[in-house]
């Protein structure tokens, strides 16, 4: 993370940061984003990915957002200041060094990830031939590489959540980051947004911890 000096730096160069929710994909993000939305915060999406069965309180997505590797214009993200936005873990490093970022990151089971991927695809009728071990190691070295950038890179603040941990203690975590986001948010509102029934594709010892 950036000193207090860095951050009040930055601060006054470029302005208040964006709040970004990142992960992997099927992590969680969108939960989260439907959690700061109850909280009072504004989330930025343009509404073209609707809710479906993978995603049933929706996808919470900004489709421009995933051609930030490749896009070179990116000024739109200045309008984002003071506002969520969602972006997965693989772009991070393509976000511009000139803004300011609060980044809540949710780390998920890989096994339940990878799960939740697979029927997301079958649902779909697209298929994927990476095998099953090659795709852990991209996830796994992912998350590695988000992780590093983000304790690093000044223009970075983060904390991490860890998706079992949010829906079996939503109140503790609401108000974690709540206050990581300085405060005034509605932790009841955000309680309220955690669906348990949601968390499907559970691994076992996560079965175990919720009673089967």
């Amino acid at each position: 993370m950036a000193s207090s000096i860095g951050r009040l730096y930055r601060r006054v160069r470029f302005g208040h940061p964006v709040i970004v929710v990142s992960g992997l994909p099927r992590s969680g993000t969108s939960m989260l984003m439907k959690m700061l939305e109850a909280g009072g915060l504004q989330v930025v999406t343009d509404g073209r990915r609707t809710a479906d069965e993978d995603n049933p309180k929706g996808y919470y997505e900004v489709e421009r957002v995933k051609d930030l590797a490749q896009e070179k214009d990116k000024r739109y993200l200045a309008d984002a200041r003071g506002k969520v936005l969602k972006v997965i873990s693989f772009l991070l490093k393509s976000l511009p060094a000139n803004l300011n970022y609060r980044v809540i990151f949710i780390r998920r089971n890989l096994d339940e990830v990878l799960a939740s991927q697979a029927k997301m695809l079958l649902r779909r009728g697209e298929a994927d031939d990476t095998p099953l071990e090659r795709m852990r190691e991209l996830l796994e070295s992912d998350v590695w590489r988000a992780g590093y950038l983000l304790r690093h890179a000044p223009q970075f603040d983060a904390i991490e959540v860890q998706y079992a941990e949010l829906v079996a203690h939503p109140l503790e975590h609401a108000h974690r980051i709540a206050e990581f986001l300085g405060g005034g948010l509605d932790v009841q509102a955000m309680v309220s947004a955690v669906d348990p029934a949601l968390y499907r594709n559970r691994a076992p010892a996560a079965k175990a911890s919720a009673g089967g």
